[in-house]
């Protein structure tokens, strides 16, 4: 089964957000079938590491090919239904575009995504993997 990560749940960002059991099941998962990262997430982790959040021991531009590579993760392009999944989004959805994007992805897909964020938590609009 392949799910979608949220940029904050990509494990590969290092953030210490995720527990033990979190970690170990998406290494695991990602042992069959590599996760899904939107686009989007790249652009987000980028600005997380250009405003000091997120820690590398190696440069930046290493980290994001090592991160990406075909057997870590499968990256989810911005398509056309993409933009027509965000287009059927119920109004009033979660104003951050990065996430809104995510979830459109997400649906678009036909796969859970893991977040951890509240208001899509709390939406319901797409599927929540759990552990």
């Amino acid at each position: 089964m392949s799910l979608l990560l949220d940029t904050h749940t990509w494990w590969l960002t290092g953030q210490d957000e995720l527990s033990r059991k979190e970690h170990q099941k998406l290494d695991s998962l990602s042992e069959k079938t590599p996760p899904v990262i939107s686009d989007i997430s790249l652009w987000e982790a980028q600005m997380i590491y250009a405003k000091g959040k997120l820690k590398l021991t190696i440069p930046f531009s290493q980290w994001l090919i090592q991160a990406t590579l075909p057997d870590v993760v499968q990256l989810a392009r911005l398509s056309p239904d993409v933009i027509l999944k965000l287009d059927n989004l119920p109004p009033g959805f979660h104003g951050d575009p990065a996430d809104r994007i995510i979830v459109a992805t997400a649906l678009s897909l036909g796969i859970p995504l893991f977040t951890y964020d509240r208001k899509i938590r709390r939406s319901r609009v797409v599927e929540i993997w759990k552990v």
